[in-house]
């Protein structure tokens, strides 16, 4: 039965649903820019919602999340991903009950209406091939994280081309040993399955993310066990 329905479903995507999100990203972008005075405001957070939720309402592709008790209103955090597809920019901007700034590749600043609606809410490109711009870069961020404005970063550096988890950079735990901020560990499940890298295609499968709880990275003498205490909990968090 997967057999048959595959091919409409691969039409869909191409006929009816990548169009569609083409225009909402168009829209979402040139509305991010002309509300950049509010970029912090909650209604403005909402359509940047919307617009990622699409990309699984369109591909009906369910979402189920969990732990955001463990998320204090007002409180600044530095969330930590694993990250297994571009499916996880969408399941974390749409489903994470938080605003945040993105701490992304310098590369993605190319990519059309997505890089200008992304400088324009604020998030920060960082260039990994070049150390002091890459300082410069986790400074401005550092900036932001005030007023229960947080960041979500993937310190793996990119996708996963395999499913498995890589290592985890230094650069997201710098952020929360310099301002004192806890670390919470996201938990990305079946993104990979939905769409993994190289893929031109996406497959149904369901997405889910868990939330941990916070770690206070204080309580690590050894800056390279707070990494591995982090990456731990991520793991940890991952459905099988």
């Amino acid at each position: 039965m997967k057999a048959i329905i595959r091919p409409f479903y691969i039409l869909w995507q191409f006929v009816i649903a990548w169009p569609i999100l083409a225009v909402l990203t168009i829209f979402t972008a040139i509305f991010t820019v002309c509300t950049v005075p509010w970029r912090n405001a909650e209604f403005v957070h909402k359509v940047q919602q919307f617009w990622s939720r699409s990309f699984f309402w369109l591909m009906f592709l369910p979402v189920s999340v969990d732990g955001t008790e463990h998320i204090q209103p007002h409180q600044s955090y530095v969330f930590v991903s694993n990250h297994q597809s571009m499916f996880d920019v969408w399941l974390v901007y749409g489903w994470l009950p938080v605003i945040f700034k993105w701490l992304m590749k310098a590369e993605l600043r190319k990519v059309p209406f997505v890089g200008t609606g992304c400088k324009a809410a604020g998030h920060i490109f960082i260039d990994r091939r070049n150390a002091k711009a890459a300082m410069e870069s986790l400074k401005e961020v550092e900036k932001q994280l005030t007023d229960g404005v947080c960041t979500v970063i993937f310190p793996e550096g990119t996708r996963t081309a395999t499913g498995e988890m890589g290592r985890f950079k230094r650069g997201a735990f710098q952020i929360a040993i310099d301002l004192g901020l806890p670390v919470i560990p996201l938990s990305l499940s079946g993104c990979f399955d939905i769409m993994p890298k190289g893929a031109l295609t996406v497959r149904r499968h369901a997405a889910h993310m868990h939330i941990g709880e916070p770690i206070d990275l204080k309580q690590f003498a050894d800056p390279n066990e707070a990494i591995e205490a982090v990456r731990n909990a991520v793991a940890e968090g991952i459905k099988s």
